[in-house]
């Protein structure tokens, strides 16, 4: 991955059932505690898609976190894209459907 001042980006996309579980309210606690910026949202075809950005380390952790899901997910696949960290966000968000 690029590095742009220590921070790192990756783009998940996540398979299985994932949405109506609270995949993305619990995602965004997760990245907030590691201190990750960027968002998750649900996507038409019932995956749950998310970028996040920060410390190579924390990004490990929630990877690691998404690939297993909150209690009610059974997360069958994760797609894991390594992008150059845009420096955009501010915080970890919730966006709407895509």
């Amino acid at each position: 991955m690029a590095d742009r001042a220590g921070m790192k980006r990756l783009r998940l996309v996540v398979a299985g059932r994932v949405q109506g579980v609270f995949f993305r309210a619990a995602t965004r606690e997760v990245a907030e505690r590691l201190g990750l910026v960027g968002w998750v949202r649900n996507l038409a075809d019932g995956r749950v898609e998310l970028v996040a950005e920060g410390p190579a380390d924390a990004l490990r952790e929630l990877k690691a976190w998404c690939c297993q899901g909150p209690p009610l997910a059974r997360v069958a696949s994760c797609e894991v894209t390594e992008e150059p960290p845009a420096g955009a966000f501010t915080r970890f968000r919730v966006e709407r459907d895509g």
